[in-house]
């Protein structure tokens, strides 16, 4: 049996570890990714009400990823996580315990999820940067694959498992379940024992200092600044069809959670043929794969507008689904390559800040734009503008020229040896995100 288990999970016991607890949170969150929304609809909610909850759980990122990005790389990155989980925990168990006696309403739920938000503000840049401390660098798109395997596989267990728990409890019956798997995956971090992580590099000793550091290690490569650009437009622009507009024509044109269901499962099914790929695949240009798959990803919201039937939206999905899989874990692995350990925090902080922290905005317009355009017009209107971003970022010769492994002439963690200035790097020729030529 133990053999069945992919290398990474037999020859890293740490990140087996931290795999195991993630798995359950992962699980619990994809439940409360479809039962949250119909919470919202279930007190009253408006479909602008469901953008407002859905904002209010990622406003915190605005104000405090770049503080947590801080944090993650000056003290310990699992005890952060640690504190993060537990505060979820208690989150989510007060917004369940509202919701199962009936005294939730809108503005009890925006809150708590302004409190879920800030925990989770401080919980992904220490996890982005938790990853090269149990994992042994050759092993690092294993891992990300796996973990995005895991997050995938949610999307099609806990649509199944919110529909039942949505059916037979209510939303909240729904929230008290994704509360313990916070609780699960605390127990596992208590466990974790990473290997010791550099101090800080690049800074003056203060927190400006640090953050100042980290905003030079993002401006110095053009694919990382680049990349970032892209995946705000994806989720400012994009996203909301998902989180805001997709829920709104399932209650009122597909006939409500179970066909929502069905099509977040067939997005994870996608999901996990994509980060299958992505584990047994080993592209030469991660990156140019990844915008490439970008692009594909950035079709959600005309599908979801399509008009067609629910199955054929399903299916379509399914295929944005391997799209999404594929970028987000050669991203998440070409950062882990590229950036020095040390600031990887940092630099994911910003990652988040550009990305799901601005991503409030388009939950915010989502509802009110849809209003007055109409939903389709809206949809069309998100495609139009998220697809060219994405292909965008392909044009540049930093992406489609970022190799797999980081030269050797660097070190692991560290850059090249041949690294150009700050100045320099925004010359494509001179990023120090790549040094082979097209």
């Amino acid at each position: 049996m133990k053999a069945l288990l992919p290398a990474v999970l037999r020859e890293e016991p740490q990140f087996a570890r931290l795999f195991a607890g993630q798995s359950l949170s992962v699980l619990g969150d994809r439940v409360s990714f479809v039962a949250v929304p119909f919470a919202v609809l279930a007190v009253g909610g408006s479909a602008s009400d469901v953008g407002l909850v859905a904002a209010a759980a990622l406003v915190p990122m605005l104000l405090f990823t770049l503080v947590g990005g801080v944090w993650a790389d000056r003290f310990h990155r699992h005890r952060i996580m640690l504190a993060s989980d537990l505060a979820r925990f208690a989150v989510q168990g007060t917004a369940a315990v509202l919701l199962l006696a009936g005294a939730a309403g809108v503005p009890e739920l925006a809150l708590l999820m302004l409190l879920f938000g800030t925990a989770d503000a401080f919980f992904m840049p220490a996890s982005t940067g938790l990853l090269p401390l149990v994992v042994a660098p050759e092993r690092l798109r294993e891992a990300n694959a796996l973990r995005g395997l895991v997050q995938s596989a949610g999307l099609v267990v806990g649509p199944a498992v919110a529909g039942v728990l949505v059916a037979l409890a209510g939303p909240g019956g729904a929230l008290a379940f994704d509360a313990l798997t916070f609780a699960a995956s605390a127990a596992f971090l208590l466990r974790l024992r990473p290997r010791e992580k550099a101090a800080p590099g690049g800074a003056s000793g203060t927190f400006l200092g640090e953050l100042r550091a980290g905003w030079a290690q993002v401006r110095s490569r053009t694919w990382v600044w680049s990349g970032m650009a892209a995946m705000a437009v994806y989720h400012v622009v994009v996203l909301p069809s998902v989180f805001v507009l997709g829920p709104v024509i399932a209650e009122h044109e597909w006939g409500g959670a179970a066909s929502w269901s069905l099509v977040t499962a067939a997005f994870g099914l996608g999901a996990v043929v994509g980060d299958v790929c992505a584990y047994r695949l080993e592209p030469a240009r991660p990156m140019a794969l990844a915008a490439a798959a970008l692009a594909v990803a950035s079709c959600q919201a005309l599908i979801i507008g399509s008009g067609g039937p629910v199955v054929l939206i399903a299916a379509l999905e399914a295929v944005t689904g391997v799209g999404v899989s594929l970028f987000f874990v050669l991203w998440e692995t070409s950062l882990q390559t590229h950036v020095p350990e040390d600031s990887l925090s940092r630099v994911s902080s910003y990652d988040h800040l550009l990305s799901a922290g601005l991503m409030p905005l388009g939950l915010v317009l989502a509802g009110p734009v849809s209003a007055a355009l109409g939903l389709r017009p809206t949809l069309y209107a998100m495609t139009v503008l998220g697809v060219p971003a994405a292909l965008a970022l392909l044009c540049l010769p930093s992406v489609r020229q970022l190799p797999a492994d980081r030269p050797a002439a660097g070190g692991p963690g560290r850059p090249p040896a041949d690294a150009q200035p700050p100045g320099l790097a925004d010359d494509p020729v001179h990023d120090r995100g790549q040094d082979v030529p097209a």
